[in-house]
């Protein structure tokens, strides 16, 4: 069917809308430029100056939306007793005339859902919903979906005649809203970024979007549900909601590895959101370079939440008085520091509130002042007193190079890193540490040799979430600088605000806390930045351990938890949402919904890894597809002679079969180095993305390794030896193993359109048909 009279009718108000959004921008950069030519006569001026700068410079960063399409839908809205109801072009942003007249609504605005939402049962007011397609500032393309009203009666064009089906809808009564519009976008070449999906999210998705921002929201969801984009888009739609808010408590946003937040970065700038924080776990732990890797039993044992009393008690041993008297130089005189002495103070400090380096000055205090007491009572009976006063002698006791010594032996000034490092050294600090809730195999596991120095240290992941629960331990090893001033909603530097029109004074306290976060750096590094609200991804793979920083970075109790208990392929992740609900404790009810929907995933690769997670988590339901690619997927199971030829020549064929889109070849983590000198030398030009120095995931052809590949996507996969991913984590050969089918489980549904296998091995029992 034609759709040249709609497609001229969204042009020109397409037209109309940009003409608008140009004026826009012209009306900010007058104010930007009005602002740096001001007068300033005192600091009220230069505060009022820089706020409506600062205002100025985000608003233009707003309306920069580039190439990207300005409104992607429209909503029209049965009318009452014949008259036209209204009608609104639903948009990445909001765009006015130059009388305020809205053009275009931010699609998070309220009266935007019904765009999401409408259904032929449940038509929301709706008479139609018409998706438009725009490229370059140009309308190519339009969908339109009628709906009936309570009588059945379809609020047609006067040329148009159809059939209504008994659900209300036009042709077919799609339960896809723009059915079209999001097989057209599911069908596009990967780019190896993460796109945004405002034009197309479905209803189940958008009601996880705008759910309230009050407590954790569970989200489970199977590959291709969506998840990981449902997650960033309700953090887009909660800061534009609650903005006052969450710009001045922040959001972050954590993935599983680096490789992945590359992969998402650019989809909250596209909406408009360049103020959250992107982090891995490890990157929430300031000061730790990541650069070892631990085998999978010890990466399992440093993840258990019995290491929380290890760490404890492994502080604990370092509080330890001394064994043998000290002397200290004063003056012409000697004072002991005798060792009765140190055993009673340090079990008074044990009992004090605070935290270790927090009461390793008060242990100092107490320790001179009372040999500064023995001293001057000594010497004044002898008459040989010097006139110092006690708090004199305190002082210069407690400045003496063997008081110090000593002090640093009764009660160490630690880093998390030191007492990591000192621990994990020290076979006999192990067992003191973890006699009675580790084994003798686990803490023999524990041990690795010192390094000579911490920057020596090739720290691992789990390392990371252990140095986080010491520093909760020990606190800041500088002393305490004044808090922060609170951003008071009247008073800015000294400045009262008062005085200023409301958008002046918000803006002015969201440049103070945007100002405020570009000095994190001068944080101790056992000072944690908190957020008010958290959104997780790939929460499955997350270590109890790991939930715990997390747990600390909550200000408010505020999360969005994103995962697939069926893909959980860490040693050490947790065993179910339960597991992790307990560890993170929420101060409410939390709330759980199941994306139930694959639509990347085609039809083809979900039923062809459907016995794999039947084994791997059976309790889980595969999710259900929504499309179907064309391409059943290939198994070739060769001799090991023709096992290169065979891999290269499958890798070629799916490179040309889905050109100009995005390849990726996954393998065993094992296997990744000699399977890419095989695609090289068979003069395939494969890219590992984590080279910093490669094109990434924006390569036509990469390799990864399955236990890494969570949460990507890839116009076709070739999955290389699917038995030895499924091995993963067994001591056997040919013994598949939960996780390592979980893993592979992952791998198999990576691709969009489509799937192939190459083997020499034994293929799991799963992919044996």
């Amino acid at each position: 069917m034609s759709h040249e009279r709609e497609i001229s009718e969204e042009q020109s108000f397409l037209d109309l809308a940009l003409s608008a959004l140009e004026n826009m921008r012209r009306e900010a950069r007058s104010l930007r430029d009005s602002a740096a030519v001001a007068n300033m006569r005192g600091a009220g001026d230069l505060v009022e100056r820089d706020v409506v700068m600062g205002t100025a410079l985000h608003r233009l960063d707003q309306l920069a939306i580039g190439d990207q399409p300005l409104f992607f839908g429209r909503i029209d809205y049965r009318g009452i007793d014949g008259q036209r109801g209204d009608a609104y072009h639903v948009g990445r942003l909001a765009v006015s005339d130059d009388q305020l007249n809205p053009l275009v609504i931010d699609w998070r605005a309220p009266v935007a859902e019904a765009f999401y939402r409408a259904t032929g049962v449940e038509s929301l007011g709706l008479s139609r919903r018409r998706h438009v397609a725009i490229r370059a500032h140009e309308v190519t393309g339009v969908e339109d979906e009628y709906f009936a009203d309570e009588h059945g009666e379809l609020d047609l064009p006067d040329d148009e005649i159809r059939d209504a089906t008994a659900e209300g809808l036009v042709d077919g009564g799609l339960a896809l809203g723009g059915p079209g519009a999001l097989l057209a976008a599911l069908g596009r070449a990967r780019t190896g970024r993460m796109g945004d999906i405002v034009a197309t999210i479905q209803g189940e998705q958008d009601r996880i979007i705008r759910s309230p921002l009050a407590g954790v929201l569970l989200v489970q969801g199977g590959p291709g549900t969506g998840k990981t984009a449902v997650a960033l888009h309700r953090a887009a739609y909660l800061l534009f909601t609650h903005r006052a808010t969450l710009e001045r408590q922040g959001v972050l946003v954590v993935g599983p590895n680096p490789l992945f937040l590359n992969y998402i970065e650019n989809v909250l700038p596209s909406l408009g959101e360049s103020g959250v924080t992107l982090s891995t776990i490890s990157g929430l732990v300031t000061n730790v370079e990541i650069r070892g890797y631990d085998d999978e039993e010890v990466d399992h044992l440093k993840g258990d939440l019995r290491m929380v009393k290890v760490i404890a008690r492994a502080l604990r041993t370092r509080q330890r008085p001394l064994r043998h008297d000290v002397e200290i130089p004063v003056g012409r005189a000697i004072v002991v520091l005798k060792a009765a002495y140190t055993a009673e103070i340090v079990e008074r400090a044990r009992r004090r509130p605070g935290n270790h380096n927090q009461r390793r000055s008060a242990v100092g205090r107490e320790l001179a002042a009372r040999l500064a007491r023995e001293y001057h009572g000594r010497f004044v009976r002898d008459g040989l007193d010097e006139g110092n006063a006690e708090a004199e002698l305190a002082d210069q006791i407690r400045a003496a190079t063997p008081f110090k010594e000593a002090l640093q032996r009764i009660w160490p000034r630690l880093s998390g890193q030191d007492l990591l490092h000192d621990l994990f050294g020290a076979p006999a600090l192990l067992r003191a540490a973890g006699n009675g809730i580790l084994s003798e195999r686990e803490m023999e596991l524990l041990y690795r040799p010192r390094s000579t120095s911490l920057d020596d240290v090739a720290w691992t992941k789990a390392d990371a979430a252990l140095i986080d629960e010491a520093r909760v331990l020990l606190g800041p090893r500088k002393r305490p600088r004044p808090p922060v001033k609170s951003l008071d909603p009247g008073v800015l530097d000294g400045v009262d605000l008062s005085a200023y029109s409301g958008e002046i004074r918000a803006a002015a306290l969201r440049e103070a806390q945007r100002f405020a976060s570009t000095q994190s750096t001068e944080l101790d590094e056992a000072e944690f930045v908190t957020y008010g609200h958290i959104v997780v991804d790939e929460a499955q793979d997350l270590s109890p351990m790991e939930l715990r920083v997390l747990k600390r970075r909550d200000l408010t109790g505020s999360m969005t938890i994103v995962g697939d208990m069926g893909q959980a392929t860490t040693a050490a992740s947790s065993a179910s949402w339960d597991a992790v609900l307990d560890v993170l404790q929420p101060r409410r009810a939390p709330t759980r919904v199941d994306l139930t929907v694959s639509y990347r995933t085609p039809e083809e690769v979900l039923e062809f890894a459907a016995p794999t997670l039947a084994v791997a988590a059976p309790d889980l339901a595969p999710p259900r597809p929504v499309r179907r690619a064309g391409a059943t997927p290939i198994v070739e199971r060769v001799a090991p002679e023709k096992f290169a030829a065979t891999l290269v020549a499958a890798t070629r064929r799916e490179v040309e079969a889905v050109a100009p889109g995005r390849v990726a070849v996954i393998v065993s983590g094992a296997a990744l180095n000699a399977t890419l000198e095989i695609l090289r030398q068979g003069g395939l030009d494969a890219v590992d993305p984590r080279d910093l120095e490669s094109k990434g995931l924006a390569a036509d052809l990469v390799i990864l390794a399955a236990e890494g590949a969570n949460g990507l996507e890839f116009d076709a996969v070739v999955v290389v030896e699917p038995g030895q991913i499924g091995e993963r984590g067994s001591s056997r050969p040919g013994e598949m193993t939960a996780r390592g089918l979980r893993t592979l489980y992952v791998a198999l549904t990576r691709p969009t359109r489509r799937l192939a296998l190459v083997a020499c091995r034994d293929l799991p029992p799963s992919l044996k048909s």
